[in-house]
Order: structure tokens, then sequence, then C-alpha cells
């Protein structure tokens, strides 16, 4: 049985009470992998700067929590601002990032500060930045060379001053050669690039974030902690984590709520990869013929026991997703894939920020 401890073990959170996640996101990120302790240093000798920052990085893989991080060690007084660029209702894109006045445009009842104004003096964190629409990227190029924004509904600029981090988990020189990102604002905000490595590439990194979340949720059950045995620790070790930290704390979370006695053994861990490959095997070895959906509705089945904030949304963006690049990225032989009309197929690449590039 082990004990993982975390001496001398840096450990990011998000705050709490955060309760309201941009994205499918980690929530706990560590620096005990010796290609994790080099971003650390890399980081902390970018944050005294101003200067914008790119994080490019898996979903899940902690991007937010390294913006953050920049925002803490930076020395700005104002505030860290988050904003998730899949998400902004493309019609009211412009109001959510720069304000609006009273009466600019239906429904505009009074006047509303936008994003730029609330991280004056902060940080302004554009996570999936390769998800706004051209138009907006011309605008905020131009916000971004001026240092100063327009309300909409306005004519008056408004100084501001901003510290730009980005985030993406799509190649945005792919986006631009796509002609889905403009070349000069690409420029403008890669001007120091960070990359987060997926967990399978900083493996000294999984159990110390184990530990965290074993810590986190014996709090939360009000259970005495269980150990991990040394087949568990090993089979913590030797899985791929597709999901990244976030696929670890659901499946420390689910080991915590099924595991009997002091112990946790490696049939507690359900990996939903790793059992989905499982299954298949067996049955390929039995030479019993089984239905995918036979397969799928098991681990649908695992996935319920322990379901997480947002299961349906995971499962729909795995869907959407693997359809996506099944069809070479393209639409209509995606939307003809599932059975659905190509306009329903745009809608889901949009919610899942999978429209902009790969």
């Amino acid at each position: 049985m082990k004990s993982l401890a975390q001496h001398d073990v840096t450990v990011l959170t998000l705050p709490e009470g955060d309760a309201q996640p941009l994205s499918i996101r980690a929530k706990a990120l560590v620096f005990q992998d010796p290609r994790s302790r080099e971003l650390l240093d890399y980081l902390e000798r970018l944050a005294p700067s101003d200067v914008p920052v790119l994080i490019h990085g898996e979903t899940g893989t902690g991007k937010e929590l390294v913006a953050r991080h920049l925002h803490r060690m930076s020395g700005r007084s104002g505030p860290f601002v988050a904003v998730n660029c899949g998400a902004i209702n493309e019609n009211l894109a412009e109001s959510e990032l720069f304000g609006h006045e009273a009466g600019s445009f239906s429904g505009a009842t009074g006047r509303r500060i936008g994003w730029f104004e609330e991280a004056n003096g902060g940080t302004l964190f554009l996570d999936e930045i390769g998800d706004l629409p051209l138009p907006l990227q011309v605008k905020l190029l131009r916000v971004l060379q001026e240092q100063e924004i327009v309300r909409v509904g306005s004519r008056k600029p408004i100084k501001v001053d901003i510290r730009l981090v980005s985030a993406t988990n799509v190649d945005l020189q792919q986006a631009v050669e796509a002609e889905n990102f403009r070349l000069d604002l690409f420029y403008r905000v890669n001007v120091a690039r960070v990359d987060v490595l997926p967990l399978r590439d900083r493996p000294l990194d999984v159990l110390p974030l184990a530990e965290h979340f074993r810590e986190r949720y014996c709090q939360r059950l009000r259970i005495v902690p269980p150990m991990f045995s040394e087949a568990a620790v090993n089979a913590l070790l030797d899985y791929s984590w597709p999901g990244n930290i976030r696929e670890l704390e659901n499946v420390v979370h689910l080991a915590l709520l099924v595991a009997t006695g002091k112990v946790i053994r490696p049939e507690d861990l359900k990996f939903a990869g790793g059992n989905l490959a499982a299954s298949l095997q067996a049955g390929a070895a039995s030479g019993v013929s089984r239905l995918p959906q036979e397969v799928i509705r098991e681990q649908v089945q695992r996935l319920f026991e322990v379901p997480g904030e947002s299961l349906y949304k995971d499962l729909e963006e795995l869907l959407v997703r693997e359809a996506y690049a099944w069809s070479s990225y393209n639409q209509v032989r995606s939307a003809a894939l599932l059975g659905i009309t190509r306009n329903a197929m745009r809608t889901l690449l949009v919610n899942h920020g999978l429209l902009k590039g790969r």
C-alpha cells in the first residue's frame, strides 16, 4: 500500500467556490515532473512582464490554471477575468467584450461594462481564442494595438490597461492557413507561447495529482482516506489518460466510492478508455461478436457511477469531435454521418469549439 506524499510539490487549484467552469477544465495542476518544473520556471520568468501569452494544450491539461498563475505572479492589482470565446453569442459578442450604452440596440436598457473594462489593471484570459468570429477578430486587434475600447452605441474611446493571456487547443497556424484566424492577430497574441503537455507526457505528475484528489474527495465524503495498493499505483502510471487531469479526478473520485476497506485496488479504478479497449479485446478473443452499441452501453453505465458535472455535454462533445475528425473536418460529411442537418452540425461544432481549424 502507498500513501502518495507531496513533499516540495507546487499545487495550483481553482479558487474556492468557482463552480462554473469555462470548459471541461482541470481543477488542479502540479509541477513534479521535470518537464512541468521547466514550465513553472518559464511561467515565473514571463509573469512580471506585460507580454501577451498564448497557451496551447489539450482539453483538461490545466490551461486556465496556468493563466491564473501568470496573473498571480504578475503583480498586477486588477482582477483576473476569464472569457470562453466559444460560448460568446455572435450577435452580442462586441457588447460582451467592449460593453454598450443604454439604447444602443434592442434590449440594451442600461449601460453595461464589457470584459475589457472589467479586467482593467489586471489580466484578461480569452479561452479558445480560435473560436472568435473573424469580424470580432478585427476589432480585438484594434483594441490590442490602441489599448482602448469603444462601447457599442458610443463614440468615446476608453483607455484600458490589460495583460492578455489567450488559450487554444487547436493549432492557430493551421487556422490561419484555413483563413479562419487572422495572421496579424496571431502575431499579436502569440508573442510568448506556453505549451502545456498532456498528462501522458508528464507521468511524474500523475501520483501527486491522484493524492491531491484523494485528499480532496475524502474530506468531502468525510471518510478515512484509503491507501493505494502497489498494483493500483502501477495501473495509474500505466494508463495514457486521454482525458488528462479531469479524467484522473473522476477516476479517483469513483475509486473512493466503490473501494471496500482501507485499500484502493486496480479493480476500483474505472478507466473509461482502458475498459472499453479491454471489452473489445475480450470479445474478439472469445470469438463472440458484440455490437458496438453493447460495449458503449456498458461504458456509459460506468460513467453513470461518477458522472461529474457535465456528463451529457462531455458525451455530446466526444461524439461530435470524433465524427468531425472521421469526416476529415468536413461539415457536410459529418452531418450525413450523424444523420442530422448541416446547420445542426454547425451549431454543435460552434458549441463545442470545433468550428475553427482542428
